[in-house]
Order: C-alpha cells, then sequence, then structure tokens
C-alpha cells in the first residue's frame, strides 16, 4: 500500500476504532471547571522571573484525563528516538514512567506476512478509561486520546500481544 493511500486508511481506521470503543455507553460528562480571579492589592508585586509551567508528571489514583498529558509526553519521547514503531518501546517506557503494566495492551510490530505496521497502538487502562496511543509511519505524529474502555476490560478493538517481558 503506498503511504499516500495509508495515512487516509489509518486515519479511517482510527475513527472507525474511536467510533466502535464509544459503543460502550455514554462518557461522561466533565465536571465544570472553577476559576478564580488572582486578588490584586497594594502590597502584590509582580514577579521580574517569568514562570514556566511545570512539566506533565503522572498522577498515581488520578483519572486518565488528568494522566493525559503525562502519557503524551512519554509517548512523545519515544517517538523521537530510534524505536518509533517497536511497541515494546512504549510499553517499557511507559512501566519506566510508573504506568501499570499489568493494565496495558499493544499491537503487534509486524503484520501476518512479516512486513511492519503500517501503525501500532497501545492503551493503559485506568479505572472505566484508557489512555490510548497510535503511531507509525501512515499516522504522521503520535496520536494519543482518552476513551471509554472495553466492558470486556481491554482497551483495544482486535489482536492484541501479549506482553510478557
Amino acid at each position: 500500500m503506498s503511504r499516500l493511500l495509508g495515512r487516509p486508511l489509518a486515519a479511517l481506521t482510527l475513527v472507525a476504532a474511536l467510533g466502535l470503543a464509544g459503543c460502550t455507553g455514554p462518557l461522561p460528562t466533565p465536571a465544570p471547571v472553577e476559576t478564580t480571579e488572582p486578588s490584586a492589592s497594594a502590597t502584590d508585586t509582580p514577579s521580574s522571573a517569568p514562570t514556566t509551567p511545570a512539566a506533565p508528571a503522572l498522577i498515581p489514583g488520578g483519572s486518565a484525563a488528568e494522566n493525559l498529558p503525562f502519557f503524551t509526553t512519554v509517548v512523545d519521547g519515544v517517538w523521537s528516538g530510534p524505536n518509533q514503531v517497536a511497541g515494546r518501546a512504549y510499553i517499557d517506557a511507559l512501566t519506566a514512567a510508573g504506568f501499570d503494566k499489568a493494565a496495558m495492551q499493544v499491537t503487534a510490530d509486524q503484520t501476518t506476512v512479516d512486513n511492519p505496521a503500517e501503525s501500532i497502538e497501545f492503551s493503559v487502562r485506568i479505572g472505566d478509561q484508557c489512555l490510548v496511543g497510535q503511531v507509525g509511519p501512515s499516522i504522521g505524529n503520535p496520536v494519543t486520546a482518552v476513551l471509554p474502555g472495553l466492558s470486556s476490560g481491554g482497551c483495544l478493538i482486535g489482536q492484541t500481544r501479549a506482553i510478557d517481558w
């Protein structure tokens, strides 16, 4: 399959997978976000040093949505290295980052005719939701999302490989 046809096909596959994953029930309504305006007083002085936002970190016991920024950071780190389409590299990096290996799934790196996969998916189940990543030459940049978990207990539809290392 040519790369020109592979990208739209991969995108359609991801959309279909996302749509099917949504068949398990309605998504929860996000809680309203409360914002407060900082109070200004005569004694407040502006900081001379600009503040930089903290790097995303794992939030143990946090929701999938709360951990998505960190999951994305880990995925981007692997993608920028030499093992861009190696499922084990993503599982190992996510495990090293503190995610539960027993809650993970990953698809095969090779097709049934032993060609490199055009894309691979991997996931971490957190409660009733999943952090899902997709990478590969047909995808472009990595894609990460929070999706509802499957009623079967997993996150990915179709054949996955054993994480036995």
